[in-house]
């Protein structure tokens, strides 16, 4: 090691780097000063050409622990729980059509099963068509692009309320899905803000929001069902506009509340937007342009295998995740349940949902794994869908059919999380994640246009055919999540970590080092 360099060594923590030996002249609150305040790239570059000097201090650091940790909770308290807010809502405004067709809507619209898988696939197929759409958090600034679609999907979500035919109500679908599209790409917006390691608990609680919408759409749903038979307005009409209208008003609050970077965050402090920016140099990959995109990077990952893996696990598993919140209030309805008691019954395995999505991501950014957990509820996931239809087969009581729902939704809501997770964990830079999350997107949406055509009317009341098709697809999911295990651990052993992302050492000068895929 060069002597220059010999009076440095790794702290203890993170980022943290010591400084060894101190001239007796040196003012140690000057210092400290300087690091406190001035730690952008110029005086970056400007200490380490002086740090042979007698002005060198004794105990030097970018940024502390606690430092550390108040930042990143300022973006859970601040970020996170506002974009599960608005996760909420769109979830919230995309699968309360199936709350509202037992409500009344199919009788009032004149909604045959062919009509009714139309107005679910077409919100797909324009969600899967814009789902492109993902990449602009990487080009426009979030606050005006989050702003934006909010604002759409609240009003075309509000509008479906004054539907009169089939035909406009198809039109408001597509808007929708639209709307909602741009929105797919959170998970790649908040890895501007977390480390990798981080990155699974922030998307868990993003995602379990979907859970816990559902869960309050049928709570509601029951609510509004009741107040219906007092009000002139028609159930499901009443429904729409209740549950879509919030979305326009908390678009408002988007606008200040969601920053474009760590750096713009208006709720941090001076120091605090540097310690948010120096904690993530090490997740920048130095071949990305500041606010653009990188195409060569991108194309590679257009052709690499691991996109495809967890792409065609998304596909499976949204054969399962998009059907269960539109159909479950039918599929109770036909258990023998009354309208009323089927919204309230379609609530709790969302509810124990929310709390699973949540411990599971947790755990698995503690022990720094997502495809145990992705085997795990998967596998959890068809096992709840085989015995429904075994269930049904067999003709046992309809409570174990209804008992199975829990642990489906339990699964399938789990490793959507940590899909998602992994997909923005395994790639090197942010054109990367961004490419591959579109990617994910682009195929893996297009599972719910066969999901939501897998409980036609013909098959009631056990629907045997849709129960085994998304136990079979669950499993596909568990096969494919160990096959792209061995491929990441295979790329690990043969070159010690198979990308190249840029790191400070402990001399702060910037290199390149490997980069280790998450199993």
């Amino acid at each position: 090691m060069d002597s220059d360099d010999s009076d440095l060594e790794p702290g203890t923590v993170g980022e943290s780097f010591k400084l060894q030996h101190r001239s007796p002249g040196t003012s140690e609150k000057t210092v400290e000063s300087e690091a406190n305040d001035s730690f952008d790239e110029e005086i970056y570059q400007d200490w380490r050409e002086r740090r042979g000097s007698a002005s060198t201090t004794r105990s030097f650091q970018l940024y502390t622990p606690d430092e550390e940790n108040a930042v990143v909770k300022k973006f859970d308290r601040k970020l996170v729980l506002f974009v599960a807010l608005l996760y909420m809502l769109s979830f919230l405004d995309r699968s309360n059509i199936g709350n509202a067709k037992i409500a009344g809507l199919d009788l009032d619209l004149e909604l045959d099963d062919t009509r009714y898988e139309w107005v679910i696939g077409a919100f797909y197929i324009a969600y899967i068509c814009f789902e492109w759409m993902s990449v602009l958090w990487k080009l426009i600034p979030a606050h005006i692009y989050v702003t934006v679609i909010v604002l759409s999907w609240g009003i075309v979500a509000s509008l479906q309320s004054v539907a009169t035919s089939f035909a406009g109500l198809l039109v408001l679908r597509v808007l929708l899905g639209i709307g909602e599209a741009g929105f797919t790409g959170i998970p790649f917006y908040l890895s501007f803000f977390f480390k990798r390691e981080e990155l699974a608990l922030r998307t868990g609680f993003f995602i379990s929001a979907a859970p816990l919408a559902t869960s309050f759409a049928s709570t509601l749903a029951w609510v509004i069902i009741k107040l219906g038979q007092y009000c002139p307005i028609a159930s499901w009409r009443l429904l729409f506009l209740i549950e879509g209208f919030p979305s326009v008003l908390v678009a408002v609050a988007a606008w200040h509340l969601i920053p474009d970077s760590p750096s713009t965050a208006s709720y941090l402090t001076l120091r605090e937007k540097k310690v948010a920016r120096l904690r993530l140099r090490r997740e920048h990959h130095p071949s990305t342009p500041s606010g653009g995109l990188n195409f060569r990077e991108m194309l590679e990952t257009i052709i690499d295998p691991k996109s495809w893996l967890t792409a065609l696990m998304f596909f499976f598993t949204n054969m399962s995740f998009s059907s269960m919140p539109v159909f479950l209030p039918t599929i109770i309805h036909e258990m023998g349940h009354t309208v009323l008691v089927s919204q309230a019954l379609a609530a709790p395995p969302y509810l124990l949902s929310f709390f699973v999505v949540i411990l599971t991501a947790y755990m698995s950014d503690r022990w720094q794994d997502r495809s145990s957990f992705v085997i795990f509820h998967a596998i959890l996931s068809a096992f709840g869908y085989g015995f429904m239809a075994l269930a049904g087969a067999k003709g046992w009581n309809n409570w174990f059919r209804y008992a199975a729902i829990y642990p489906a939704a339990v699964g399938f809501f789990s490793v959507i999380t940590i899909i998602i997770t992994w997909t923005i964990n395994n790639q090197e830079s942010e054109s990367k994640q961004g490419a591959g999350f579109a990617m994910l997107q682009l195929i893996g949406q297009c599972g719910p246009l066969l999901g939501t055509r897998l409980y036609p009317e013909s098959q009631a009341p056990l629907y045997t055919i849709g129960m085994c098709a998304c136990a079979g697809s669950m499993v596909l999911v568990s096969l494919l999540a160990l096959g792209l295990r061995w491929y990441l651990g295979r790329l690990n052993r043969k070159h010690g970590g198979y990308g190249r992302i840029g790191q400070e050492t402990p001399t702060f000068v910037k290199q390149s080092t490997p980069f280790k895929f998450m199993l």
